[in-house]
């Protein structure tokens, strides 16, 4: 949306905003000082926000000035006890400036006699700019690139838009069977609730008697995932997971220091962990000791015994994902909990596999004291590209008092240890989950989490044999997801050049390499109905036997389907076609793609190596984390 919207305007339409913003606050005081009101702004270093000094300008205080505003539906920053300010931007217009202008005339009990100046935009234009101080006054050019130069109707914007779009994979395209990240269906209805005015246009500073509606609306869903959950209260305010996991592991160490125990600081994460686990605990400064799984994916009650009690006075709480990322219910879950309490320790649940947990077990049950939710996984909200998430957090009663606040808008009366500039996050979201969760009702979550298990084991049922499933439960069951062994190949093909052959299948990759090296983590979620289900499995087929062909000498060991894939229209439309296998082998290799279409992607292979040696975004291994042993500080 940023990006568009530089495009749209270029670096010209940027600067005229600029300009206008401070040409707006420029004769916003020139007009005030007439009748006395005084400035606590610079008057050389400003932009498009002014601060008055209420007592010094006539007022009796800044909730005097705050409440005579509300009569008119505006809204002023109250600073402190002698401050308020007022911010301008480009959609701020002259009409608006006027009515601002005359209130604090009439409050100043003047009229506003001096006639209206008629305001040339263009006239200010350069004036304005030539006021700023030349130590901010950019004079280099910016938004170069041709991107920003593109002369654009409103039609074309519409095609480029569409046109960028169409190169990305989506649910309208495929199912997205990403491990531990519940691409689940973002249903239009579900979806329709954060356009609506109120929702999408509302300041998380905004006063309380002006949004009853959202408060009504976060209280109701925070009760519901009391309910669900189990725990005994729910902070709305994390940005994602990664903050939640922040928020409740901050809470821990609040809450030991509270009892005077400064000194536990460990952290007990086991391999099967959701990756940002051990990142978020380095982070909050605690030392991290790996806890092993065994042979079937469960973690190790036995070393969980050892190392708490190695630690006692020390050990500050454990990080568990249930189901487990090796996609397995954990059946010593409550054990390893109860271990855990009694030394004196801590338990936090990673909830990104929470979908599984709907309507069958709860955090709270099982004994975790604190954990994200992960409302953008398992409560609709779309978070393709990063965001936007919630990850709300679920706590015990005696976290209550560590749970984060909000200094400008105390929750509960906390003010210290805000994870997010906004008391409640990105509340404009919170329709989507509060839509899901009203309509499924209870019945509706029990349904989903059974369903997204089924479908799990529907697939690795039908894929057992070709391929090997890494873990399974003693029934020989799974959970929500499970995970392929490609490592039996890896002399002849990688878990990569699987992953790249599913695209020209039409199909987003699964979770590739993690959390365990030269795999691949499928999780359908309840989303997906059997057809698409079927369609996955065919194609994970048909390439275990295009596998085959390579193993057996009837395929080129590098000039073949799996290593040149993806194939985009440029490859396949080539006048020279040197390869043993078909054009419609390449690009075609399912019947129904000629029915229902696919995305052909824009490149095919890409330097993976290059990406390797230079530095770029990337998820490592949870065992990187594990640098701390007995006795290393």
């Amino acid at each position: 949306m940023a990006a568009f919207y530089m495009q749209w305007h270029g670096s010209n339409g940027l600067r005229k905003m600029a300009i206008k913003a401070r040409f707006m606050s420029q004769i916003f005081m020139e007009e005030l000082e007439i009748i006395g009101i005084q400035f606590a702004t610079d008057r050389k270093n400003y932009f498009d926000t002014v601060a008055i000094k209420v007592k010094e300008s006539g007022f009796t205080s800044p909730d005097y000035l705050q409440a005579q505003f509300h009569k008119f539906g505006i809204n002023i920053r109250k600073i402190d006890g002698n401050h308020v300010s007022l911010s301008f931007d480009e959609i701020t217009s002259l009409y608006d400036l006027d009515e601002l202008i005359d209130i604090f005339y009439s409050l100043k009990k003047n009229k506003y006699h001096a006639e209206k100046r008629e305001f040339d935009f263009q006239e200010y234009h350069g004036k304005i700019y030539e006021q700023a101080p030349k130590e901010i006054r950019r004079e280099t050019k910016f938004l170069q690139q041709n991107q920003f130069h593109m002369k654009f109707s409103e039609t074309n914007m519409m095609r480029y838009i569409q046109r960028l779009a169409d190169k990305d994979v989506s649910l309208t395209n495929s199912m997205i069977a990403l491990g531990s990240c519940t691409m689940k269906l973002n249903s239009a209805i579900c979806m329709i609730p954060v356009t609506f005015h109120g929702f999408a246009n509302l300041h998380p500073f905004a006063p309380l008697d002006q949004c009853q509606g959202f408060q009504t609306l976060i209280h109701e869903i925070e009760e519901n995932l009391v309910c669900i959950t189990q725990y005994d209260g729910i902070s709305s305010q994390p940005h994602s997971g990664a903050t939640g996991e922040y928020a409740g592991l901050m809470a821990i160490k609040k809450y030991h220091e509270s009892r005077g125990d400064f000194q536990r600081n460990i952290c007990l994460c086991p391999t099967s962990a959701h990756g940002t686990n051990p990142a978020t605990a380095q982070i909050c400064g605690m030392k991290i000791i790996p806890i092993n799984c065994d042979d079937h994916g469960n973690i190790m009650i036995e070393e969980i015994e050892e190392k708490a009690k190695l630690y006692a006075d020390r050990l500050s709480c454990i990080m568990i994902t249930y189901p487990s990322t090796h996609g397995v219910f954990e059946e010593d879950a409550k054990k390893i909990c109860d271990v855990v309490h009694s030394y004196g320790g801590q338990v936090y649940m990673d909830g990104a596999n929470l979908n599984a947990q709907l309507g069958l077990t709860s955090p709270g049950l099982i004994g975790a004291d604190v954990g994200h939710l992960n409302l953008h996984k398992t409560f609709s909200i779309p978070h393709g590209g990063g965001g936007p998430g919630v990850g709300s957090i679920g706590f015990k009663k005696h976290l209550a008092p560590f749970v984060p606040g909000h200094v400008e808008v105390p929750i509960d009366g906390i003010k210290e240890g805000a994870v997010a500039g906004a008391p409640y996050g990105n509340a404009g979201v919170l329709p989507i989950s509060y839509a899901f969760i009203k309509m499924a009702g209870r019945s509706g979550l029990l349904q989903a989490s059974q369903q997204s298990i089924l479908n799990a084991n529907y697939m690795a049922n039908k894929l057992d044999g070709p391929y090997k499933i890494l873990y399974r439960g003693k029934n020989g069951r799974c959970a929500h997801e499970f995970i392929l062994d490609c490592r039996e190949f890896k002399e002849y093909v990688s878990e990569e050049d699987i992953a790249k052959r599913l695209i020209d299948y039409g199909f987003h990759a699964p979770t590739m390499s993690w959390p365990v090296p030269g795999t691949l983590m499928i999780e359908p979620t309840e989303s997906e109905d059997v057809n698409e289900l079927d369609r996955f499995c065919y194609s994970l087929l048909k390439i275990r036997e295009e596998i085959q062909d390579i193993m057996d000498g009837k395929a080129d060991p590098k000039l073949n389907l799996l290593k040149l894939a993806p194939f985009t229209t440029k490859h396949l439309m080539q006048e020279e076609w040197p390869y043993t296998f078909s054009r419609a082998q390449a690009g075609y290799p399912a019947p129904w793609l000629y029915e229902l279409g696919k995305i052909f992607p824009t490149v095919g292979r890409i330097d993976n190596v290059y990406g390797d040696r230079n530095l770029v975004c990337t998820c490592p291994p949870v065992s990187e984390y594990f640098s701390y042993e007995v006795g290393q500080e």
